[in-house]
């Protein structure tokens, strides 16, 4: 998933951190996917200056542990949700997952480029996973090379692409919409899944998003 849960942990209220929460949200969180049908075209865009990129390395749950739990507004990070994450595929991780470096080679920014459902499975769609950079380094371009990053790798062994993200991360659907992902569309016939949609909508105010709720609305 991207930043956000694929329904296996519980988050209360009393777990967010209004301060990492855009403003502009004053709506009720709702998770949803989106989904990409092929990888033509794929936006290449590379680190800004000063940033670099690595692999997983033996040890790294502890710093994607740190960095999703300062990243994360909605919900607590649990220490075992690594293991729950990607505990399916261990020996794919230095070839799935990165983690940005600063100038003084702080992990400061990671994402990983995993499977739906069964790393067995050749036709199973690729999923970009926990995308998250520290807030610290928020609003410098890191992003979109992660995305860039795990999209190619994606491509070279899947057939499609998903993602998993919640409506109160407006900027970071912005981000999936501008690499070609779209509302995964057997959702849209959930009455609570739309207004999600519409809840982004009244932020972003992006045509590719308003197509398809005018289709939704037909």
């Amino acid at each position: 998933m991207s930043g956000a849960i694929d329904g296996s942990i519980d988050g209360s209220i009393d777990e967010m951190k209004p301060e990492r929460i855009d403003p502009r949200v004053t709506y009720t969180d709702c998770y949803f996917h989106l989904v990409r049908d092929n990888f033509d075209a794929v936006p290449q865009h590379a680190l800004p200056s000063g940033y670099t990129v690595r692999g997983y390395r033996p040890g790294d749950e502890v710093i994607w542990t740190a960095l999703q739990r300062a990243a994360e507004p909605f919900f607590a990070i649990a220490d075992e949700l690594f293991e729950q994450q990607y505990g399916n595929a261990p020996d794919a991780l230095p070839t799935r997952m990165w983690f940005v470096e600063d100038a003084t080679h702080t992990a400061v920014a990671t994402a990983s480029a995993w499977w739906e459902r069964d790393p067995a499975d050749p036709a199973d769609r690729g999923r970009i996973h926990w995308v998250a950079v520290h807030p610290t380094h928020q609003r410098r371009g890191l992003t979109k090379p992660m995305m860039t990053l795990a999209m190619n790798k994606l491509a070279q062994h899947h057939p499609a692409a998903m993602l998993g993200t919640s409506s109160g991360r407006p900027w970071a659907v912005k981000v999936y919409l501008d690499f070609g992902f779209l509302p995964e569309s057997r959702e849209l016939a959930q009455p609570e899944i739309v207004q999600g949609w519409h809840d982004v909508q009244s932020i972003l105010h992006d045509p590719r998003l308003a197509a398809v709720l005018k289709q939704c609305a037909a």
